[in-house]
């Protein structure tokens, strides 16, 4: 079912915010945060799936004459180095592809320059602003809030769409901060992750099975912890399934594992026994040596193997439950699809859920890399593309970037 029909289905919107439509937005300018944290490799960005998401909110502003001022975030800055590798300038040359008409790059986040060229802007023109998170070398300005930064990006404009779902759970200036200062309202890709999301947490259709990978179990736990109560099923692939599994005292070589969240898993087991599936067989590695790949039990393996891919008992056990389930949700890959030796059993799995008569909501991250990866973009009936704040929002909808962002 592809995700472009989602919107057929009975949706209530409860608690739904205010959005972009709900604004007298014309002529306006309007401060809109965007998600453009994109792969980029030597200047040229590798998806640019975010970008053209937020395509709908951008082409209504400027339908409505609005001067667009954008803000985004890109990576991780720590570092003068980092400046050079995370600059949004490629981010700007796509979007002029994209929206067949000039974006001007600011390389700055504020200057008195800036304040004076936003002023002077015409209808229908857009500036993007340099990395939000350039200003996390002056002390976490940006990841930690600061009002005045807050205050000075709200100053560009009128009003405040936030279209960023991937930052809704974090709290920072570009993002929450401003909400103090200008009427905010939500543009249209977040108003569908939500809509959409809300589905998993607004009574599913009974069985639910949620399906979890990926590498590191810290990221997931809080999910894992407020999902499990309302699923029927927890499928469990990669590092996350691998520490599990060494919470029952099976070898799991030299393979990612959380340890310290261990004696947590094993009371999550206890609680929920009846609920969770593990890997019974593996494809494993070798971390030395990148030719090696070989089967085994998921009882067989050896101190210096690495479990790199779950393997066909584990699918045959996996798809019986996806065939009767109702609703799915899945995030995270089944082991390291990127190396076609391991990509299998991800890709099985994805094919799986592409044949499945169930609602098949998928989380991104890694997950849409992998989708896209195997060409089955168009098979499911929603992918949401937040990674982390999909797994935030599932876990507890009240996210606080959204709280100053009245509901509808």
């Amino acid at each position: 079912m592809p995700n472009s029909g989602f919107l057929s289905y009975n949706i209530k919107g409860d608690n739904m915010k205010k959005t972009v439509k709900d604004i007298d937005v014309k002529n306006k300018r309007v401060v809109l945060r965007c998600d453009f944290n994109v792969p980029i490799e030597e200047g040229r960005v590798l998806d640019d799936t975010k970008i053209t998401k937020s395509l709908e909110t951008i082409n209504y502003l400027l339908d409505n004459n609005c001067q667009i001022v954008i803000l985004s975030h890109l990576g991780k800055i720590k570092t003068m180095d980092d400046k050079k590798k995370y600059s949004l300038k490629p981010v700007a040359d796509v979007l002029i592809k994209l929206l067949k008409r000039e974006v001007f790059f600011a390389n700055t986040t504020r200057s008195e320059e800036l304040t004076e060229k936003v002023k002077a802007m015409e209808p229908k023109e857009i500036i993007l602003l340099e990395n939000t998170r350039f200003e996390d070398l002056n002390g976490n300005l940006e990841s930690d809030c600061d009002i005045q930064l807050s205050e000075y990006w709200a100053s560009l404009g009128e009003i405040f769409v936030n279209d960023a779902f991937g930052t809704i759970h974090r709290c920072h200036a570009s993002n929450y901060g401003i909400t103090k200062f200008l009427p905010s309202v939500i543009g249209f890709l977040i108003e569908e992750e939500l809509k959409a999301l809300d589905i998993l947490i607004d009574n599913p259709e009974k069985p639910f099975t949620v399906i979890m990978g990926g590498a590191k179990l810290e990221d997931k736990i809080a999910l894992i912890q407020a999902i499990i109560k309302r699923c029927d099923y927890l499928l469990l692939g990669g590092g996350i399934a691998n520490t599990f599994l060494k919470a029952l005292n099976f070898n799991i070589g030299l393979s990612i594992c959380s340890d310290k969240s261990i004696p947590l898993v094993k009371q999550i087991m206890l609680e929920n026994r009846d609920k969770i599936l593990l890997p019974l067989d593996a494809i494993v590695g070798n971390k030395y040596n990148n030719n090696y790949a070989r089967y085994s039990l998921i009882n067989g393996v050896s101190d210096s193997e690495v479990i790199y891919d779950i393997s066909e008992r584990t699918l045959e056990k996996y798809r019986k439950v996806i065939n009767e389930s109702k609703t799915i949700f899945s995030n995270g890959t089944m082991g390291k699809y990127e190396d076609k030796k391991f990509h299998n059993g991800s890709l099985e799995m994805y094919k799986m859920l592409a044949k499945s008569s169930a609602r098949v909501i998928i989380g991104g991250g890694d997950s849409l890399g992998a989708i896209k990866k195997f060409k089955l973009e168009d098979k499911y009936f929603f992918l949401s593309t937040g990674g982390g704040a999909t797994l935030a929002y599932l876990a507890d909808p009240k996210v606080k970037s959204l709280e100053r962002i009245e509901d509808k």
